[in-house]
């Protein structure tokens, strides 16, 4: 039997759990999100995300060195390998456009000497 407003609990269950976990992977990223995200959008968030590093790791960035640890300012040794930080006010679609158009300025940038 589902809930008449939506998934079963069980299922809603499940969501939430799957949610929560894609916010605190976005989180250690330094990722700002409302809290008011569908699953969907953090999921495309996360996804996001993802090619962005690849892009990164790519071109021959330390993502270690680039995105700093959570909660300080970064001081990236590349700035074009920095994630986009999102504004308050931003909405998911605006950013993905933004993380969109980072991760292509990263695929044209010159490669990091050494890597």
């Amino acid at each position: 039997m589902t809930n008449p407003g939506g998934a079963a609990p069980r299922e809603s269950n499940e969501m939430k759990r799957v949610s929560d976990q894609i916010a605190g992977r976005l989180a250690s990223r330094n990722v700002r999100l409302s809290g008011h995200e569908r699953p969907e959008e953090l999921a495309q968030l996360e996804e996001a995300v993802e090619r962005f590093e690849v892009a990164v790791e790519a071109r021959g960035g330390d993502l270690m060195m680039d995105e700093g640890p959570l909660g300080q300012v970064p001081q990236p040794d590349d700035p074009h390998f920095t994630l986009p930080h999102r504004a308050d006010d931003e909405s998911v679609s605006l950013y993905l456009e933004r993380i969109a158009r980072a991760t292509d300025e990263i695929k044209h940038h010159p490669r990091r000497a050494g890597s």
